[in-house]
């Protein structure tokens, strides 16, 4: 049994507001439904995320344990991107180490974060190339920060990937 509503106003979140969930990165907020799941009665959050084709039903009592949150503010996105700007801070530790911390970071859905992981793995022309495991971990934390910039920032991915782009290779 299923029944699908708008009402919102307990939460703090709308139908159709963009929203972060930290292991998935921007989705849209499509629907709230009730669903009865082993003889209880759930309100469930129906968040779309477009890039994976994913739909995730998250209830509306675990949505903020969850981690699930507003997009970040101008403000804060653009503390975000001066953490692009910054010198990388690479530790010498093993790959595997790193990348554990990477994946953390990246799974946090904090843009600050993501932003210090595209920092660290962005490489200059003239710099040593990046092992397979360390461009595809770039990449994924590259389109997290990118959708959640084109969303704050109402412009598409391709043109917040420029941008992004441009500051990684001014710093």
């Amino acid at each position: 049994m299923r029944k699908v509503s708008r009402q919102t106003s307990e939460i703090g979140f709308s139908i159709a507001d963009h929203v972060v969930y930290p292991t998935h990165g921007v989705g849209r907020i499509t629907g709230i439904e009730t669903q009865e799941i082993v003889g209880q009665k759930l309100k469930l959050l129906i968040v779309q995320f477009e890039k994976d084709r994913m739909t995730l039903r998250v209830p509306i009592a675990k949505a903020k344990s969850a981690g699930l949150r507003r997009l970040s503010s101008r403000k804060e996105m653009q503390t975000a991107l001066t953490t692009l700007k910054g010198r990388s801070r690479v530790k010498r530790t093993m790959w595997s180490r790193r990348a554990q911390e990477y994946e953390a970071k990246i799974n946090s859905g904090d843009p600050r974060s993501i932003a210090e992981v595209v920092r660290d793995l962005h490489r200059n022309a003239g710099q040593p190339d990046q092992s397979f495991s360390e461009r595809q971990m770039y990449q994924s934390a590259l389109g997290r920060l990118v959708r959640e910039f084109a969303a704050v920032e109402r412009i598409s991915e391709e043109i917040a990937t420029q941008r992004l782009e441009a500051m990684l290779k001014a710093a």
